[in-house]
């Protein structure tokens, strides 16, 4: 049995795991990134991570194949970072070249969501599909591209920033400093933010009651919550989100014509509240053709371990 190391490295911590040629995690944990301390010691923690998960499962070295990493930013040919969204490292390097120098394994990188959207493609929601697109709906909106058995990357390794599509000329302002992004409109933080906006002139319904008139601790779960629980108010900011993550939706399937679309993130836990209201919606945004024939949209299935999936799917 031959075993890859997948690592998906997060601002706050890093989950390491080893999957089996099989395509099964055999063992797993989670340490803290700790960035501040700089890229060499992070890394050097990371390999012996692995090291320490190989020796507990009597794996020898020579049975690893190599070791695949999901980082914050985006990636060129798969070594090169252009900047690191969350670490205070330099711009334009090569973590793949320091890893091997590290680990003497063979190390390929990719932007973190293109990871998740390729454990999604190969071991979840949308294995057997050859096209798949998944949208990643949390504080932000991130995006992975998955065509026949590859992500797309792109010439700076941007590809798949899907939430950076404008759907509103000079709308709303989004995290990135642009105005209009399907961002600053579907993600937890523009739920959120049109939540607060419309509770200050409405407080007669259950959300507020909920926060106590504490409108700006509002989260993206209290909406749901009070939706599901059939609070009218809120079920109208659902209705709202669904809106715009049709539109955005729409122009994914009118562009790229995926097989399927995989919701995944902390915004997509809302469940068939939010995804039957996205489903009924989207004919008024994707042209029949890219509905029609097979086309679903599936809620992600693999939680937090599609990043130590997809990033394992980069060596082989």
């Amino acid at each position: 049995m031959k075993y890859i190391a997948g690592v998906d490295i997060g601002g706050t911590n890093t989950k390491i795991g080893i999957v089996s040629s099989e395509g099964r995690i055999v063992a797993k944990e989670s340490i803290k990134t700790l960035s501040m301390e700089g890229v060499e010691s992070t890394l050097k923690r990371i390999w012996a991570s692995i090291k320490g998960l190989l020796e507990k499962n009597e794996i020898n070295y020579e049975d690893l194949l190599g070791v695949g990493m999901g980082i914050p930013g985006p990636v060129r040919e798969q070594e090169i970072v252009g900047f690191f969204a969350n670490f205070p490292w330099e711009k334009n390097l090569n973590i793949a070249k320091l890893f091997r120098n590290i680990s003497g394994k063979e190390t390929k990188l990719e932007n973190d969501v293109n990871v998740i959207a390729l454990g999604e493609a190969r071991h979840g929601a949308g294995r057997g599909a050859k096209t798949s697109v998944t949208i990643a709906l949390g504080t932000g909106i991130g995006g992975g591209i998955y065509i026949d058995g590859k992500i797309i990357s792109g010439f700076n390794g941007a590809g798949g920033e899907v939430g950076h599509m404008k759907l509103v000329k000079d709308g709303k302002l989004c995290g990135c400093g642009q105005k209009g992004c399907f961002e600053a409109y579907a993600s937890a933080t523009g739920i959120e933010r049109e939540a607060i906006s419309r509770l200050k002139v409405n407080k007669t319904n259950k959300l507020y009651q909920k926060l106590n008139g504490e409108i700006d601790k509002v989260e993206t779960k209290d909406v749901f919550d009070c939706a599901k629980e059939g609070d009218a108010f809120s079920l109208d900011i659902v209705d709202y989100e669904a809106e715009y993550l049709a539109m955005g939706i729409g122009n994914v399937l009118n562009l790229i014509n995926p097989e399927k679309i995989i919701l995944a993130g902390g915004v997509s836990l809302a469940g068939d509240i939010l995804l039957d209201r996205v489903k009924e919606k989207l004919p008024k945004y994707a042209m029949s053709v890219a509905i029609e024939n097979g086309f679903s949209i599936e809620l992600g299935i693999l939680g937090n371990d599609s990043g130590i999936y997809g990033a394992s799917a980069l060596i082989g």
